[in-house]
């Protein structure tokens, strides 16, 4: 994948050794009981992912009493931004800050645990993740891979990304370079278009060096600071590729086991409040940032429905064939659709639109 990183062998080592001394070693005085290095994949000012993890620590450590310390990391501190999920798997770092989308080098299922294209609201997506069996198989899966996964955070839709043209017809896609996440990337690439999934802190650089037209990130919120609009002005909307999003704390499953019941409890708690404050302030900001950007010139477009339609159409083309590919992916995927078509029923009659 381009932009990534490679873990190096002294590293490795290093980083090994450092985290099972700061798990194992006795409290002193004052101390923390439990130290947890966590790698993030974003940097700790980024506005509600970023910023969420360094409220989830702070959770943490409120209520243990100073017991539990997770420690964040910024991207590439200790391992590549990139490679942060991986690293808690190899056992080179107790836990990652990241999306289940980051981890689909290893198994293309495992970007259904992050985000669906044109998928459920985030109430629905949390439903099948909670109660409908998605978190049992996301378990199951990085369990074998020596990973506990915790949802954390919650996002609404994302925008659709930055270009430096207006796309009119979606053949105007074709022979873009373009930043893209997870399943969306394939739907993308099904019109012409050359995706890499780069780390949030490379894309700006990429853009201005002319190795990327276009670009997607996140919402308009994070999107903002990084400036994409000193280089693209056309901001397309709806993120049909992302339209809610789960981010995870991602701890060693040996680490995770080793703790008390008390210590996981008050990880999930803080887990869950988070989530909690990740929806309201994704909620709440978008508007204002989105004037902000109008007034800098940016022009907020919104796709055509027939270009909707075409992403559709292409997107269940990508569901064949990755299910056709990979039973894991088709196993997840129609635990998923068959919590769709039930909950369909009530999303119906109960809202509406």
């Amino acid at each position: 994948m381009t932009g990534r990183g490679t873990i190096g062998t002294a590293a490795l080592l290093g980083a090994a050794l450092a985290a099972m001394l700061a798990f194992t070693a006795p409290a002193a005085a004052g101390e923390p009981r439990v130290r947890l290095q966590v790698a993030s994949t974003f940097p700790s000012g980024m506005a509600v992912i970023g910023e969420g993890a360094r409220r989830l620590a702070e959770k943490i450590e409120r209520a243990s009493g100073g017991e539990l310390v997770l420690e964040i990391h910024e991207p590439g501190a200790l391992v590549p931004a990139a490679d942060t999920v991986k690293a808690v798997s190899a056992g080179i770092v107790d836990a990652a800050w990241a999306g289940a989308g980051w981890f689909a080098t290893e198994d293309s299922a495992f970007n259904m645990f992050s985000s669906v294209p044109f998928g459920p609201s985030m109430g629905e997506y949390m439903a099948w993740m909670y109660r409908g069996g998605g978190l049992e198989i996301a378990r199951a899966m990085f369990h074998a891979r020596g990973v506990h996964n915790l949802p954390c955070a919650l996002i609404p839709p994302e925008a659709s990304g930055w270009f430096r043209k207006e796309i009119q017809y979606a053949e105007d896609f074709r022979g873009l370079r373009m930043r893209f996440f997870g399943l969306g990337a394939k739907v993308m690439e099904k019109f012409g278009v050359q995706t890499q999934q780069l780390p949030p802190a490379e894309i700006l650089k990429a853009m201005q060096d002319g190795a990327l037209d276009a670009t997607e990130f996140s919402l308009p919120l994070m999107d903002e600071p990084f400036g994409f609009d000193t280089v693209a002005k056309y901001y397309y909307f709806p993120g049909w590729h992302q339209q809610a999003t789960f981010f995870d704390l991602y701890i060693a499953k040996n680490r995770w086991d080793a703790l008390s019941d008390r210590d996981r409890a008050v990880i999930e708690l803080a887990c869950g409040d988070t989530i909690r404050e990740t929806i309201a302030e994704g909620e709440a900001a978008q508007g204002r940032v989105l004037r902000a950007m109008q007034d800098r010139g940016v022009q907020l477009r919104r796709w055509p429905p027939e270009i909707l339609v075409a992403l559709d159409e292409a997107w269940n083309e990508v569901v064949e064939e990755e299910s056709d590919a990979n039973p894991n992916f088709r196993r997840v995927y129609r635990s998923f659709a068959e919590f769709r078509a039930r909950y369909s029923v009530w999303h119906g009659l109960g809202y509406l639109h």
